[in-house]
């Protein structure tokens, strides 16, 4: 498997798994995963997984010092409980470290979170730090307060919503770029875009594997999220081909700077995020 190298030296699968809304009836979908070549697993507090994560690994045979795992601490538990909930992450997980740590959504407290972080960082129950659905003003919050740069922001991307002012900003200061939602959370209208059918029909690939390619490419990290053997199978399949500059420019012209989901700049929907759980 093919890692980035985060600003701190450690090392991040290019491809992991989303588990977002997996559920336990899912598990032999993520043992399977592990065991024909996954190595990140991103996870939530927020997604009421972590034990499931955990047993899934077990199963699967690896060793944890095998897996990259990723979780985040929700917005309700921003400030004074961030490390609390940390401690409970780790024991649902059935760890004593946890690869990367992620704040979810830049809501009240944030700040105080990043503070938290630092510390558990420091204190090596973290191997690396950073957030997630983070824009520039935040990030510039967290780097003038902080002592430690995030090590990735994981924000919607996908060739609908490309993010490209963005990725500018993070390839600038070291912060590695991870997408989610790289299908744009199963739009059709990407899946059956007519120059996303003919490039993959050039390439001899799927629709889904030419836009995870052409995120990699970008040096952008992705998490897709499936619970289908041949669909995660083909997701990993992406690294015995390139796209050409020309395919890439031709992708670049879908960009239409629409989200599919909620601006983290949208101060009552992140109000909303502290009252749910």
């Amino acid at each position: 498997m093919e890692s980035y190298v985060l600003n701190n030296g450690v090392l991040m699968p290019k491809i992991g798994l989303g588990v977002y809304k997996i559920k336990n009836e899912n598990e032999d979908a993520l043992i399977w995963a592990l065991r024909n070549g996954y190595r990140h697993l991103d996870t939530a507090a927020f997604y009421h997984n972590e034990e499931l994560i955990a047993n899934a690994i077990k199963k699967s045979g690896l060793k944890r010092s095998d897996i990259f795992i990723t979780t985040k601490v929700w917005s309700s538990d921003l400030g004074k409980k961030t490390k609390q909930a940390f401690e409970v992450s780790l024991k649902k997980l059935q760890t004593d470290y946890i690869d990367l740590y992620l704040i979810h959504w830049p809501a009240t407290n944030y700040l105080y979170s990043w503070g938290v972080m630092e510390e558990l960082y420091n204190e090596g129950k973290i191997r690396a730090i950073g957030v997630a659905n983070f824009e520039q003003n935040h990030l510039e919050n967290v780097m003038k307060q902080g002592t430690i740069i995030p090590t990735v922001n994981q924000i919607q991307t996908n060739p609908f919503f490309q993010q490209n002012e963005l990725h500018e900003y993070l390839v600038k200061h070291n912060i590695q770029h991870v997408a989610w939602g790289p299908f744009g959370h199963g739009n059709k209208q990407l899946f059956t875009h007519p120059v996303l059918t003919e490039i993959a029909e050039m390439n001899g690939k799927t629709t889904a594997q030419i836009m995870l390619r052409w995120s990699i490419q970008r040096d952008i990290a992705v998490i897709p999220k499936s619970i289908n053997p041949a669909r995660l199978k083909n997701n990993m399949d992406i690294f015995d081909f390139s796209l050409s500059d020309e395919e890439m420019k031709r992708i670049s012209t879908l960009e239409r700077n629409k989200r599919g989901f909620n601006n983290p700049n949208n101060k009552l929907f992140l109000w909303v995020t502290r009252l749910i759980r």
